[in-house]
């Protein structure tokens, strides 16, 4: 009979993978020894590690180079990074290491700009695609942008309004893009997206607003789905309404040169996760090939901007469990050392999963439980595992302290849980390290913040 955790896991999951392997009875990610880290640092712990970064990156571009050389596609891709899945300035700066582009969404996305621009790690030649809703803050720093020189900052139109707005404050020829207003998935609340211009409005803006424009040069078409780049009857669709709107524009507006296809490649989220990502590819790159062809013109320079993909799969969060609470004769909670609804608000807002792991005992028998988080709410727990629709770990004990991982949680988490502030019963913030390779590929740590102190939530409650 098969009871301890690691012939579980053998019979049930693809394992070891390209991130995981257990040596010496311990969980290895990348190779870094986490019962070391945790040794080290203690827990609750929040890491990122920072090659992941720069490896998926270049991954992707890796299939968009041999898509494009498959098909002999005539233009070329680019890379942005959505900065709104992670703002961390060592994200950001990883990211830029890769020869990539930035997309912002917001007008403190463009401080971040402009702050990494006085740091020196990067010249004005930055291209920055700005989208999303463009308050008046937001308009005027792209303005003092490009008025200052910065020739590569690329608004892309939410509404009719921001143009005029920038045309009021640029003094320069720019460029500018248009986001078209996607139709949702009918499983949606609403049928159109809230962002952008509706498909059968933008040739006609076009032609009244930006054709003639003194200034003004439109460069790119931008498009998204919501639910992400699947290899599904709606998202191919919806791309080719997307490409009809390209063909019938780039006939009256040559200078159009681009097609921004937006974010979506998925993360994993589980060890038996399938997706098939340079099939996907190639079949995106073959369509816009084709589509064009047929239609008699150019096919466009290809961005993405994937946000979630390029750091979410570097972050996890290292948890002890503390005690076990017996409910009845089925229901066994272990309590974790901190919570998932103020470090994983994921978990509770949309039911998001994520990949979960004991870091030590895997040669210790197992026990199906619930994990619930420290706080005095109902919803602070997480239940199952997309893998086994259950969480098994090995037996909880007084005298063996257990611990797990939450992996690939690097895209949103701090954000949306509100990195060092208040959390719901005062949860303190973790400790947070950075771990790297040196020359010679030794690991290398870093504490970027430690754990948030009591004085210094109640400092912000006004004590």
């Amino acid at each position: 009979m098969k009871i301890k955790y690691s012939e579980l896991i053998d019979q049930t999951l693809y394992f070891p993978t390209e991130e995981f392997n257990v040596a010496e009875n311990s969980l290895h990610f990348h190779d870094i020894p986490l019962m070391e880290v945790v040794e080290k640092f203690g827990t609750p712990l929040k890491f990122n590690y920072l090659p992941k970064i720069s490896m998926n990156i270049q991954r992707a571009k890796g299939w968009f180079k041999e898509a494009i050389e498959k098909h002999d596609y005539k233009k070329g891709y680019r890379y942005c990074y959505c900065t709104k899945s992670s703002q961390f300035a060592f994200v950001v700066e990883e990211a830029l290491k890769n020869d990539i582009s930035l997309e912002t969404s917001s007008a403190y996305d463009m401080d971040i700009v402009k702050s990494l621009y006085d740091k020196g790690k990067y010249g004005k030649d930055i291209e920055v695609i700005c989208n999303g809703f463009k308050t008046d803050d937001y308009l005027a720093k792209i303005s003092d942008l490009i008025n200052n020189g910065f020739q590569n900052i690329i608004p892309i139109l939410d509404n009719y309004r921001e143009l005029d707005k920038l045309t009021e404050s640029i003094d320069t020829t720019f460029n500018i893009g248009i986001r078209i207003a996607s139709e949702e998935e009918p499983k949606f609340e609403f049928y159109t997206s809230r962002l952008g211009i509706g498909y059968k409005d933008i040739i006609p803006y076009y032609s009244q607003k930006i054709a003639e424009h003194p200034n003004a040069r439109l460069k790119m078409l931008h498009f998204f789905i919501n639910t992400g780049i699947k290899d599904t009857a709606y998202y191919w669709n919806e791309l080719y309404k997307c490409l009809r709107v390209y063909a019938r524009l780039k006939k009256i507006a040559p200078e159009v040169d681009s097609l921004n296809i937006g974010g979506g490649f998925p993360i994993k989220t589980s060890l038996n996760f399938d997706y098939d990502y340079q099939y996907m590819v190639n079949e995106i790159v073959s369509q816009i090939k084709k589509f064009c062809e047929e239609e008699g013109v150019e096919e466009p320079n290809i961005y993405t901007e994937f946000g979630s993909f390029t750091v979410g799969e570097s972050g996890g969060h290292l948890y002890k469990i503390i005690s076990q609470k017996r409910q009845n004769d089925r229901e066994k909670w272990n309590m974790i050392d901190s919570s998932f609804m103020t470090t994983l608000p994921d978990t509770w807002a949309i039911s998001r999963k994520f990949i979960m792991l004991p870091l030590n005992r895997w040669e210790d028998t197992y026990e199906r439980v619930f994990l619930g988080g420290l706080t005095c709410d109902s919803d602070d727990y997480y239940n199952s595992e997309q893998h086994t629709n259950a969480i098994y770990l090995p037996v909880f004990s007084e005298t063996k302290p257990l611990f797990i991982g939450f992996f690939h949680t690097g895209a949103y988490q701090e954000t949306i849980g509100g990195y060092g502030g208040v959390h719901h019963c005062l949860m303190p913030q973790p400790k947070h390290i950075l771990i790297d390779k040196d020359e010679e590929g030794n690991f290398t740590y870093k504490v970027f913040r430690e754990e948030q102190k009591a004085e210094d939530v109640l400092k912000i409650l006004g004590y």
